[in-house]
């Protein structure tokens, strides 16, 4: 039966395991994202989500023509998606958004990079092909996140009937590093996603970027950006040559909005409040005993910035020895894309320093950092808990969901250290003590800072936080793009 609302990402909801007799078994997929649209596409019957078939378990359940309801994965060949997933989306696109390449070295577009593109559009182009089989005329499709940029054009030329959505949960780049792309690379990525009627960000700062970026005029067609002053619409106007060569197709307009991603309050304070997260909490009270607390949670990504983070806490022990054996920091730090080196390189680094803080502060009975490098959810919830400081301090960051998670479920009320990289910063700067992610000293202030605030203040300002946190969850932010793609 053709789906009227349909969902594209490239991780599904569910995944499969293979035991060794071949019998198949489902599970529930992890990620904010997918709990996120869970939730939200539950409450639209009928609806389907396109996903990537990720492991062997995976593919064996396609092959078998197993499926759940609601899912449809694709079999896409393993060495194609790995060229898209790792070697295009993971490594050129998220390095491009997030700022992140070494320019003296990096990066560099040579033939094995074109190769790699190949698989990149081959991807997109299943998906949009699967998207275009699925969809009832006049569906509303929405299409998630930079591993599916090209979707949205390749979908319009196959499907004009129906009404594309394309939401980016990572920054846009700017465009000084989106012309680092190459030419024909650039514009194919533009006129991917202007092949979308809304395109949607965390922040409006991405919208900005996006729109001031997409200016082009070349063998495709011409876009022109739209930022008026004071008026809602804004996006890009744009028409493209006719395949024929005839002149131009009827101007299309792509409307460019923002929808800040927010937390469910309840669904996080009932998963923070479990017996096994109610354990966690206890075995880290033994730990840090009556010592403040300054915590952050984050994947070991080059973007999160954990290396500065720790630099400024030693900074703090340093320009502030008061706090010598009256502070722990808490840092979660979950393993993230190891499969590359440079990855890998950075969560060592991280265990290294946070040891020579240890080794260089540390005494008999106070251990100045408590760092975890394992996947550990409820050990996260419970340092949550027992949050007095949070520390969220990205380079730059789509929205980043553990700056609104930690007010939310702080029991004593948390001071937020935030960086302007963050997404979340333009929603929470008026209740957090901001700071420039690349300036270790004013981040060290700022903890200190954070550390000495009055109880009052830090629980008005929570209280604060958590509304700014909780006012967009994500059933409200998938049915408010809905409602607009529909409109």
């Amino acid at each position: 039966m053709a789906s009227q609302v349909l969902v594209a990402a490239n991780r599904g909801p569910l995944s499969y395991a293979l035991d060794a007799e071949g019998t198949l078994s489902a599970r529930r997929g992890g990620g904010g994202l997918v709990s996120g649209l869970s939730a939200a596409l539950a409450t639209q019957p009928e609806a389907l989500w396109i996903c990537a078939a990720l492991s062997e378990a995976d593919r064996e359940a396609v092959r078998r023509g197993v499926s759940e309801p609601g899912v449809r994965m694709l079999d896409i060949d393993p060495a194609v998606y790995d060229d898209a997933y790792n070697g295009i989306a993971n490594s050129v696109l998220w390095f491009t958004h997030h700022h992140l390449y070494d320019v003296p070295r990096e990066p560099v577009f040579d033939a094995e990079f074109r190769r790699r593109w190949d698989s990149y559009t081959a991807y997109n182009r299943a998906f949009a092909e699967a998207l275009a089989e699925e969809a009832a005329e006049g569906a509303s499709v929405l299409v998630q996140d930079y591993h599916l940029a090209l979707v949205p054009g390749a979908l319009r030329e196959l499907r004009p009937d129906l009404r594309i959505a394309h939401f980016t949960h990572t920054p846009w780049a700017s465009w000084d590093f989106l012309d680092m792309l190459p030419d024909d690379i650039r514009r194919q990525l533009v006129w991917g996603m202007l092949g979308a009627d809304q395109l949607g960000f965390h922040a409006w700062r991405w919208s900005v970027n996006f729109i001031t970026g997409s200016n082009t005029d070349d063998e495709r067609g011409i876009a022109d950006s739209y930022l008026p002053s004071g008026v809602p619409e804004r996006g890009v106007w744009h028409r493209k040559l006719r395949a024929d060569g005839g002149g131009y197709e009827k101007k299309r307009f792509t409307e460019v909005r923002q929808y800040p991603l927010g937390v469910d309050a309840d669904e996080l304070r009932a998963l923070a409040h479990r017996p096994e997260v109610d354990d966690k909490l206890a075995a880290l009270r033994a730990e840090v005993g009556d010592c403040q607390t300054i915590v952050r949670v984050d994947r070991t990504e080059l973007s999160k910035n954990i290396l500065r983070g720790l630099l400024a806490y030693r900074e703090l022990l340093t320009t502030h020895p008061e706090w010598r054996g009256r502070v722990v920091h808490l840092a979660s730090a979950y393993p993230s894309r190891q499969d590359l080196a440079v990855y890998r390189a950075y969560t060592e680094s991280v265990r290294e320093l946070a040891a020579e803080i240890n080794a260089e502060f540390g005494t008999a009975d106070w251990q100045p950092v408590l760092v975890s490098v394992e996947d550990d959810f409820a050990r996260s919830l419970a340092a949550y808990r027992l949050a007095d400081v949070a520390l969220v301090n990205p380079v730059r960051d789509g929205m980043n969901l553990v700056a609104k998670e930690i007010p939310v479920v702080s029991e004593a009320g948390c001071a937020l250290v935030l960086s302007t990289g963050a997404g979340a910063y333009d929603e929470l700067r008026g209740d957090a003590l901001t700071v420039s992610p690349y300036d270790v000293t004013a981040t060290a202030e700022a903890l200190h800072e954070a550390l000495t605030m009055p109880a009052a203040e830090r629980a008005e300002r929570t209280k604060r936080l958590a509304a700014a946190a909780t006012a967009l969850p994500p059933k409200a932010w998938f049915q408010a793009q809905l409602e607009a793609l529909r409109a």
